[in-house]
């Protein structure tokens, strides 16, 4: 008699009757993998201030153009210029999170592979809360305000600060024009190639006039495409060779082909990859975010914590939450590249 012959999955055990195959032990190891992404690259990296209010905001401001005509010998000031006239105030609700448990008195009484106590309940909840904020974070969402009838607190993510109303659409309108992400930092559609991605490197920065340190936080189809770049076809149309253009260390049995720092003459790209369970893209998955790292953060008006809740009787429960918001210092200090199609 076959071990088939006797296994039923509604018994207890999964095996019933009688024959050879009854007294077979099973097989389980002590391993649990979980199949899913949890790289949070965008809240790992950003730095992090304490809000106290829903609504948190900053003040940006701008310089006057050069000037390069003098001044006449024995001229009198007769016009005066308000050096503050051109500041801005920006900002960003906050937005709460939240991920709930429970295990079963049962549950927790019985050994099992994991194990599946309330402590792993817990640490679950909490990776999958960081999934959320981090979805969120690089989301294409627009901010919104409580309003008592079923909306509430939400933050503005990367896709709707970074807008600039013509490469990309939607720019947002609380924040003024000489603010807003230039269309030159931002890509949308076909043409992508490394002469493009140095043009939004250049516009970047323009807009600061420092070298920057550069975060690229890329999907999968993305990454592929700046992988590429190692092609001696660098303006994208195909004319070049398609031969890889690699160095090479003859000491070395490995050639890598991967690209995770790119150095361009206005900047450096750290690229890492984004988590593609989070990706405002489902689709295509060819969406990316150059973020400057001195220009945005997190504010945590509640810190990520855990609370427990009464047991009634079923067994152990509780939620763990957390209220943050981004904090775009300056929507032209990054860039994002939409779609690649």
């Amino acid at each position: 008699m076959s071990f088939s012959d006797t296994f039923d999955p509604s018994a207890p055990t999964g095996v019933t009757g009688t024959g050879s195959a009854i007294s077979n032990r099973e097989d389980l190891l002590d391993v649990l993998t979980i199949l899913a992404p949890e790289e949070t690259p965008v809240l790992s990296s950003s730095n992090k201030e304490r809000a106290s209010s829903t609504f948190v905001e900053w003040t940006v401001d701008t310089l006057a153009a050069p000037v390069t005509t003098g001044v006449s010998e024995g001229a009198d000031v007769t016009s005066f210029t308000d050096k503050f006239s051109g500041r801005a105030r920006l900002g960003n609700y906050i937005q709460k999170f939240r991920r709930d448990y429970m295990v079963s008195d049962l549950q927790e009484a019985v050994d099992s592979v994991g194990p599946a106590k309330v402590a792993q309940a817990e640490a679950k909840a909490i990776r999958e809360l960081k999934r959320d904020i981090e979805a969120t974070l690089i989301s294409t969402n627009d901010r919104s305000v409580e309003n008592g009838t079923g909306q509430s607190y939400g933050l503005r993510g990367l896709g709707k600060w970074l807008a600039d109303g013509t490469t990309v659409s939607g720019a947002p309108s609380d924040v003024p024009a000489a603010f807003q992400t230039p269309q030159g930092s931002n890509h949308n559609g076909s043409g992508f190639s490394e002469t493009s991605f140095n043009s939004q490197i250049t516009e970047i920065y323009r807009q600061t006039g420092t070298t920057n340190s550069l975060m690229l936080v890329a999907d999968t189809a993305l990454r592929r495409e700046i992988t590429d770049f190692a092609r001696l076809d660098p303006d994208g149309s195909g004319a070049g060779t398609s031969i890889r253009d690699v160095n090479y260390d003859g000491n070395s049995t490995t050639i890598k082909l991967s690209v995770d720092l790119y150095q361009s003459d206005h900047g450096i790209v750290s690229i890492v990859n984004m988590n593609p369970d989070c990706s405002p893209d489902t689709t295509n998955k060819d969406v990316g975010y150059l973020i400057n790292p001195e220009y945005f953060g997190i504010a945590e008006l509640i810190p990520m914590g855990s609370t427990r809740l009464p047991n009634l009787g079923g067994g152990e429960r509780g939620y763990v939450d957390c209220a943050l918001t981004s904090l775009v210092y300056h929507p032209g200090a990054h860039g994002q590249i939409a779609a690649l199609s």
